[in-house]
């Protein structure tokens, strides 16, 4: 993202008396050299009578020889350049394959060049013996960036920085003897080593501009505190093929787009900024060096400023005040997603729902938001969902506190992380005096603690059915298999406690026909491996399951009488306790109601507290319940889910999020991901927004189902909210349709259902039946192959007849990526919440639009996006929100991020110029027509589900993502005049509805892979977009966009941070490239009008274009 900034450097000599000033030589121009994209420049001398003449020096740097006719009393020089601090990847770069690895040697001929840069320093003895006390170098060599960046942070390491007013430039050999030194000594001892290793080295003078980090780093210096610049020095080395390089070694750094050079020499005395004379007279020297920014765009290290972070405070209170009003009665829950700060390509990360590291994090990101969140509160280390072909459910960490405040758990440190290296090697024996301790607290005969032990007649049947022949040596054998075979069968595994409750606590004297409790064979927890089925009962009457509309009256913990019964009672749940990798878990059994629960840890507590045993708590979470509150940490193939407890106001929601983002990031946790190309991605998970109430009867999809009516029917008709803040994947087959994707006659379907809705809940004299959304939706809301959950709006835990835990009054919004910042989603949270408040106090009753194949057109785009979700913010402010569209434009550049930009005379007879530039917000007035300007930005494309296809391990459907798409938009154009064409394809140009905007799709193959929708169409990178000019058959200049590095630089992992990454988006756009001679207009509209699709008539698709 693009931040410009404006340098002002002013240099003043106040004289005692007027002198005479001999002719000056200033150097205070950004070299041609420069990489840092210079906007604009000036250059102000006073007094204003002298005479100004710009030359070039042998080096190819500017000079201005200023000439004073008169004498002066002040003498001032001022600069103010423009420059664009567009990332540059200082290593970036290619070399010539005998100069990778140092030492090398330059050809002779270049040599013959670099003959001043390689010329020894004087006075530089000492500096040759610290370079030879240096580590040797391998036979071999090292490769040349490693030589330099090591040589570079040895001058840094053995010289300490100052701020030298004298001038001139120390001698090396004095720099090395002082150990300190100004920047342009550190500069020149560095030109010194490099040239007495062979390399040719200059000085560079130049201006060093850091702007403040907009987040802290969490290893390692952040930067300047504020934005900072002044006159600085460094070197700079050549290496054949990269050309120069440069070296700052006061910050042991490459030299980046931080770094404008002004003048590089090999000698510091042809680089001083400013250089000449005057007759001797007292004079009173005065500088100043400073730098603002004058554009940022918006950018997801942050967001909005601080003035719009406090409008958008105030309008989500302001909101909140209207919901109060109208008692709604809304809770708002979320599913925020997080992946690994410093792992990006291990499969925990990208693929697989769990891994090592993965546990570890969640484990300590668990701790940090118990301290936050539920102190007083339990840590229960349940099982999550079990997805087909995963052999066991997932594990999750769920915090669980009371509402009111008191505790549920008083003494955290009896917790134990069962993923945390084991010290308690007497683990066994704990476990067994706890369960021992806590029959006594329950007031039950020892004899109702069973002893549980392996099934020897399984491990004998496992035996036997090996094959016969020599056993393999157990050096081959994974070490957690051989425990497992090897396990005692007489020892006991665990123990169980017969436990029940209902209307009062029960402990069935349970009896077995082997004589003792033999366990299911298996690795998991001893809870899940009762062997209920060998246990003497009877069928019960089943009583139903509790309502959970309403929460119960206050909590009062304690440990009540427990009767003992026959085993014909029917009970088959047990409280059990065993030893597993050194740590002392103990399962909980089922229970329907939360009293049971908390009474059943405050005997758990007693008895761990009575027998000091750290314990894991495991087993059968709490049934819901309003008294109780809940965030769950849980492994997603690719991430870490955080289902956060859900929130009933703005302020609880904001200090939330805030806190959830810092306390991630602390534990080492992102919110973003890159590709190996430079884009930017979120999580890969979602960020799924909740809406309910604090109890379901409470929920206001519940009391007014017109709600939710009037949410499908807005959401359906303005599909930028399903697009502007998606992740990659979306369409019919993604995790979240719309559910007019692929089933065009769902809208048809869905009007039916919306029209029932409102038809039966038209009697508003009684809060209507709580079943009648589900009943009417839930086989509308769903996937392609009627799968609930994978739904924009899910409704599995509104009201569905399933289970009580499916009739929590929620609906989840599951269209949402993680946003990379907690502000972002806070503004994501406050446009549902304020659409809410609209359709609470008017709802919305329009029909539902058909949109055909412009669902995928015109909303993929941004232009279309952009303008829909501006409908959505006017209608809000009609209804006296005060939301702003601006606060939006973040999503607009993380979803559709700018290629680039490029400026080109809009007539033939001038020369056509380009350059990098332009923002979102708008583009710069075309001056009459004289100047085009072309945008590319990306777009989405959805990607699709292929057919079944056979692999190594067994059936897949692979997922086709060789198809990408942007969006050109061109200001400044003639269509009667103008031709814009890609890869010799005329493009189909729409208006923007503003005088000469017009804007289009593009879609094309990206890459080849075997397996994809017609899989014979080629690559059609690089793109190459240009303006014709159509009278004269020339191509005007345009741009072309590379799908991989131009230099053929293939990256082995993903960018580290977003600097990196956008260094790498912005090497893949040139603001140049164009036809050269005749451009052949006829084939170009001939070829557009056979791509041409009246399906899809805004958009080029190159794979229709066999030429392209």
């Amino acid at each position: 993202m693009s931040i410009k900034v404006a340098l002002e450097h002013y240099t003043g000599y106040e004289f005692a008396r007027p002198v005479s000033v001999a002719p000056h030589v200033i150097r205070l121009r950004p070299a041609p050299h420069a990489r840092t994209p210079i906007e604009a420049y000036s250059l102000d001398i006073s007094p204003k009578n002298h005479f100004l003449n710009w030359q070039q020096d042998p080096f190819g740097n500017w000079l201005a020889r200023v000439v004073f006719p008169e004498k002066v009393s002040r003498l001032e020089i001022t600069v103010g350049l423009v420059a664009d601090m567009m990332v540059i990847n200082p290593l970036d770069f290619f070399i010539e394959d005998y100069a990778e690895r140092f030492p090398f040697t330059y050809d002779p001929s270049l040599a013959a060049d670099l003959a001043p840069y390689l010329r020894p320093v004087d006075d530089s003895a000492q500096a040759a013996v610290w370079r030879d006390a240096l580590p040797a170098l391998p036979a071999d060599g090292i490769p040349t960036v490693t030589f330099l960046a090591r040589l570079n942070s040895a001058v840094n390491g053995d010289v300490a920085y100052s701020v030298r007013m004298e001038p001139g430039v120390q001698t090396p050999d004095h720099t090395l003897a002082s150990g300190i030194g100004s920047c342009r000594d550190s500069a020149w001892l560095l030109v010194s080593l490099l040239r007495q290793y062979g390399l040719a080295a200059r000085f560079v003078s130049g201006y060093l501009v850091q702007l403040a980090s907009d987040q802290k780093a969490l290893d390692g210096p952040s930067g300047p505190e504020a934005d900072f610049t002044d006159l600085h020095a460094w070197a700079e080395v050549f290496i054949p093929g990269a050309g120069w390089v440069g070296l700052d070694p006061t910050s042991a750094l490459f030299a980046g787009e931080g770094h404008i050079p002004l003048s590089a020499t090999p000698h510091p005395s042809s680089a001083a900024p400013i250089e000449g004379a005057t007759e001797p007279a007292e004079v009173t020297f005065s500088f100043r060096n400073e730098v603002r920014r004058v554009h940022e765009d918006p950018r997801t290290t942050k967001p909005y400023t601080d003035p719009q972070w406090q409008r958008i405070d105030a309008v989500g209170e302001a909101v909140d005040e209207r919901l109060r009003r109208g008692d709604v009665r809304l809770t708002i829950g979320g599913e925020p997603t997080f992946v690994a700060l410093d792992d990006a390509t291990s499969p925990q990360w990208n693929t697989d729902a769990d891994g090592p590291e993965k546990r570890a994090l969640a484990s300590v990101l668990a701790e940090r938001l118990r301290e936050t969140y539920a102190r007083g509160g339990v840590v229960h280390r349940g099982q999550g969902k079990w997805y087909p072909g995963e052999p066991l459910p997932r594990w999750n960490i769920a915090l669980q506190w009371r509402v009111d405040g008191e505790p549920l758990w008083h003494d955290p440190s009896l917790l134990a992380d069962p993923w945390a290296q084991a010290s308690d090697t007497g683990a066994t024996a704990h476990a067994e005096s706890l369960a021992r301790r806590v029959t006594e607290l329950l007031g039950l005969p020892g004899t109702q603690l069973l002893a549980a032990f392996e099934d020897p007649l399984a491990a004998l049947a496992a035996d036997v059915r090996k094959p016969a022949g020599e056993r393999p040596p157990s050096d081959d054998l994974d070490p957690d298999d051989v425990a497992a075979l090897d396990r005692d069968v007489k020892t006991a595994t665990g123990w169980v406690l017969p436990l029940a409750t209902g209307e009062a606590w029960k402990s069935p004297a349970w009896r077995f026909r082997r004589g003792r409790l033999v366990l299911s064979p298996g690795t998991s927890a001893v809870g899940l491996r009762l062997p209920l089925d060998s246990i003497a009962w009877t069928d019960p009457e089943w009583p139903g399951e509790p309502s959970y509309l309403e929460a119960g009256p206050p909590l009062e913990p304690g440990i009540r009488t427990v009767e003992v019964t026959a085993p014909e009672t029917g009970v088959t749940t047990a409280l059990t306790f065993e030893a597993r990798d050194g740590h002392v878990h103990v399962f909980l059994p089922p229970v329907q109601e939360l009293d049971d629960y908390a009474d059943l840890l405050h005997v758990i507590e007693r008895g761990a507290a009575d027998t000091s045993t750290r314990l894991v708590i495991e087993g059968y979470g709490p049934p819901p319940d309003a008294r109780l509150l809940q965030l769950i940490v849980t492994p997603d193939p690719g991430v870490i889910e955080v289902n956060v407890q859900p929130t009933s106001s703005w302020a609880d929601q904001r200090d939330l999020a805030l806190t959830l983002y810092d306390e991630a990031r602390k534990a080492r946790l992102s919110t973003e991901k890159f590709d190996l190309d430079g884009t930017h991605t979120g999580t890969g998970g979602g960020n799924h927004i909740t809406l309910g109430g604090a109890q379901p009867i409470d929920s206001p999809l519940l009391r007014r189902p017109d709600l939710l009516a009037s949410l499908i029917t807005y959401w359906q008709r303005h599909p930028s909210l399903s697009y502007l803040f998606s992740g990659r994947f979306i369409g019919p087959t993604s995790q979240a349709p719309r559910f007019d994707e692929g089933r065009p006659e769902a809208v048809y379907e869905m009007e039916i259902a919306l029209q029932e809705i409102r038809r039966l809940t038209a009697d508003t004299s009684d809060d209507p039946s709580p079943w009648i959304v589900d009943r009417a939706l839930r086989h509308l809301l769903t996937d392609l192959t009627g799968n609930t959950h994978r739904a924009e709006f899910c409704i599995d835990k509104l009201y569905s007849p399933d289970s009580s835990r499916g009739r929590l009054g929620l609906l989840e919004l599951r269209g949402f990526e993680m946003p990379p910042h907690p502000q972002l989603a806070l503004v994501q949270a406050l446009l549902v919440r304020s659409l809410v408040a609209m359709f609470w106090e008017k709802p919305l009753t329009a029909p539902l639009v058909r949109w055909g194949t412009a669902l995928h057109e015109d909303f993929l785009l941004p232009q279309g996006a952009v303008r829909d979700i501006g409908e959505v913010v006017a209608d809000l402010r009609a209804h006296g929100i005060a939301f702003e569209e601006t606060w939006l434009d973040s999503f607009t550049e993380f979803r559709f991020p700018r290629i680039g930009v490029a400026r080109i005379a809009a007539t033939p007879s001038t020369p056509a110029r380009a350059t990098d530039e332009g923002g979102w917000t708008g583009f710069a007035s075309s001056g009459g027509g004289a100047t085009i300007e072309l945008e590319l930005r990306q777009a989405i494309e959805p990607w699709h589900v292929l057919g079944e296809e056979a692999t190594a391990g067994g059936t897949a459907r692979y997922v086709d993502s060789s198809v990408e798409r942007v969006q050109l938009k061109v200001h400044g154009i003639d269509p009667a005049k103008h031709l814009v064409a890609c890869n010799g394809v005329e493009v189909p140009l729409t208006s923007t509805g503003h005088s000469g905007e017009y804007y289009a799709g593009v879609r094309y193959r990206a890459w080849q892979p075997w397996s994809a929708l017609h899989p014979s169409i080629e690559v059609h990178a690089p793109l190459t977009f240009e303006v014709v000019d159509i009278a004269s058959a020339t191509s005007l200049g345009g741009a072309t966009y590379h799908v991989v590095h131009p230099g053929g630089r293939a990256y082995d992992n993903p960018p580290i941070n977003a600097n990196e990454a956008e260094a790498r988006r912005s090497g893949r756009f040139e603001p140049r490239g164009h036809t050269a001679g005749e451009f052949d207009v006829a084939g170009a509209r001939e070829a557009g009008r056979r791509a041409a699709s009246p399906d899809y008539p805004r958009t080029l698709d190159l794979r229709r274009a066999p030429e392209a």
